[in-house]
């Protein structure tokens, strides 16, 4: 589990740890009964006091994003699916809020922004296509 945090980002560092981790299960990069780090483990790793990793601990612990096994440690829930899927919706969200608050500070129409990202999307999928041909050649 690769988490990373910054004192100079402005979030609470147990945020920081928070949200990444909600990230990683919305996007699968955390598996429903995957272990993740002991609190100990977590605290030397990221160079935080144990309370840190509690209190975050804690706040995915209630949300249903991981599990506390007695003695055997914690893991991400075996059912976040559902969790999962709420998240990785509340992520776009926030960012597509962020998005339209953006564009309306700069005059931009739903239209305007639209056209944007239809021109970006297409970009990334040719970008994607001529990657996985280049792929396919060298393979």
């Amino acid at each position: 589990m690769d988490i990373t945090t910054s004192v100079a980002d402005g979030v609470p560092i147990y945020r920081q740890i928070v949200n990444q981790v909600r990230y990683m299960v919305a996007s699968g990069l955390l598996e429903p009964g995957e272990e993740i780090p002991s609190i100990r483990t977590l605290a030397l790793q990221l160079k935080v006091t144990p309370n840190t990793i509690v209190k975050a601990y804690g706040e995915l612990e209630s949300a249903g994003l991981i599990e506390k096994r007695r003695g055997a440690g914690t893991y991400v829930s075996d059912s976040p699916s559902r969790l999962a899927s709420q998240e990785r919706n509340r992520i776009i969200e926030q960012r597509v809020d962020a998005l339209l608050a953006e564009a309306h500070q700069l005059d931009f129409n739903a239209e305007e922004v639209l056209s944007v990202f239809r021109r970006r999307q297409a970009i990334m999928v040719k970008t994607a296509n001529v990657e996985r041909i280049d792929d396919e050649k060298c393979g």
